[in-house]
Formats: structure tokens, sequence, C-alpha cells
């Protein structure tokens, strides 16, 4: 069982929120068959994914085509971010078996590709990379060719010991039958100026620092996400984009910021999907080879897209 705040860590309810939604955020209810058995299967092997912790409104549409990510290392996160809906605490789980657990759901459900996200998990020696290892191996030997995707904390003070623990596991298990044998995400989520509010216990230096040793691994594309509608200037959120291709990041995921509740920090702006489209084509001028912008757009949004 997990210790976790009982009270909320922010009270924005008194700040102003933009106006009325507008009618292009759609949210599928996703009550189908394949939705059902999605649930069986991630409940079944004791999982958490983030799509239920964090409240993804794209959970409807994901699990009725039989697709999840897989959030390990439990459900209580260490940071307390104001735009996330995972419940913050002081963790005390802790399940080596878990990776296998991942292996077992992902053969079941009939998975060619797996993204696989964590809580932050600051408490533990290596910030919880052993498990990513662990479940990188039994994903592969599950399904040899297995496409797999992590997005990752930035494991703090921990980096090079984490990207050497998962990286030793990825080339225990390489398959030469495929290209990018990894995606290694990890989101920077906003422009630096807003991280006080919106990154709380996070640093963007520390985050590019990360992906870029990440972005230098051999045969591992590097991604991260922006969500926007905080707060954000459309010349700081060109500036990210920017740094990101600067240090080797090839992948980027562009979304509209949806508030889980009142107790976190409130919408802004809705942008316009033809400034979705706009910021698409300026990333892909800047060089990135997979982009995914739009208002409904998460990190592993559609992840399995290989090609873009």
């Amino acid at each position: 069982m997990s210790t976790h705040s009982v009270k909320p860590v922010f009270d924005f309810s008194d700040k102003p929120n933009a106006s009325r939604m507008p009618t292009w955020i759609r949210q599928s209810l996703g009550n189908n068959s394949t939705y059902a058995q999605t649930s069986k299967m991630v409940h079944g092997n004791t999982l958490h994914t983030v799509c239920e912790e964090a409240r993804c409104p794209n959970i409807g549409e994901c699990w009725s085509i039989g697709t999840a990510t897989f959030m390990i290392l439990g459900d209580t996160c260490t940071r307390a971010c104001g735009f996330c809906a995972v419940k913050t605490g002081k963790p005390t789980w802790f399940d080596k078996e878990e990776g296998q657990r991942v292996a077992d759901a992902s053969m079941q459900m009939g998975l060619d590709y797996v993204v696989v996200t964590c809580v932050n998990r600051d408490d533990l020696d290596d910030g919880g990379a052993s498990v990513f290892a662990d479940t990188i191996v039994a994903l592969r030997k599950a399904k040899a060719d297995m496409g797999i995707e992590l997005l990752t904390s930035d494991f703090h003070r921990k980096q090079q010991l984490a990207v050497d623990t998962i990286m030793d596991a990825l080339n225990q298990v390489r398959c030469q039958s495929i290209g990018t044998q990894m995606v290694w995400g990890h989101n920077v989520e906003t422009v630096p100026s807003l991280y006080k509010n919106v990154r709380k216990g996070s640093d963007y230096k520390r985050s590019l620092d990360l992906l870029e040793i990440v972005a230098a691994a051999q045969d591992v594309e590097a991604k991260s996400a922006i969500m926007l509608g905080v707060g954000e200037e459309r010349n700081e959120v060109l500036q990210v984009l920017k740094d990101l291709r600067s240090i080797g990041v090839q992948r980027l995921a562009m979304g509209q910021y949806l508030r889980p509740s009142r107790y976190h920090i409130p919408v802004q702006r809705y942008l316009s999907p033809v400034e979705f489209t706009a910021y698409e084509n300026e990333a892909r001028e800047l060089g990135f080879s997979w982009v995914k912008a739009g208002p409904m757009v998460r990190s592993s949004y559609h992840a399995e897209d290989l090609q873009n």
C-alpha cells in the first residue's frame, strides 16, 4: 500500500480559468468490448496505467483499440507537478516482478509496440531504472522484435547510472531485425519560465541533460513533449523546440493542457487546431523527424506510428 496526500497540493480554485471548452476538444467514452478486454488485461496483471492515473482524455479511444501506456513503480509520485493528476506523497511500493507482468499483459493484448512510463521515484537509489531495465528484458524475451518506448523521469542526480542501467538491459536483448532499438522519451512539459508553477521539483536544464545523453545513445531515438495553454508565449515555445533539436531530440508531441481538477493549474488558453498545425510545420522545419501536434495529442498518443 502507498501513503499519499489526502489534501490537494495546490488549490487554484480561486484563480481565473479559460472560458468554455471549445468544440474541437473531443473525448471518446470507449465503452466497447475491446475497452473492457484492455481493462481486464491491465487490472488482471495488477498493473497501473498513466491512462487512468493521469486521467488521460484519450483513454476511451486508446483502450477501445486495445492499447494502453503502462505506468511502473507504483501509483504515487515523489513530486507534485501542478498539472498532473497522479497522486503525490511518500511511496512505499516496489515490486521486482512488475516488468514481467507488463510483458505478460502485452502478450495477452497482442501488442507489437509497448509504451512504458513511470511515476517519479526520487526515493530510490537508481530512480527506478532497474525496473525499466527488467521490463525491457522481459518484453524482448516475450517477443524478440517488440517495439519499445520508454517515457521516463529525469532521474534527478542519478542520470548516468539510470542511462547505463537501461542501456545495459537493451544491449542484452537487441533485435537485428528492427532499426531503432528503442524510443526514449522524457517530457520537458512546458517552457522554462513556467517550471516553478507547472513542474515543481523539476529543472529544465536537467531535463535537457538527460535527453542529450539519450539522443547520443546508439540506435535510440530521443523524444519529448510539451503541453500548451498554461501561459506560455509563442517565442518561448519555439525556443524550447530549438533547444530540443540542438541536443538531438528527433521526436516531438505537442498537445493542449486540460485541467484534471480544480486543484490543478488552470487552463489559460485553448489553442485552435490551426495553431497546432503551425507549430507542427515549424517543428518539421527545425528537423524533427516525427511530430504529433493537436489539441488531443499526448506524449504516447499513437506512439506506435513509427513513420510520420
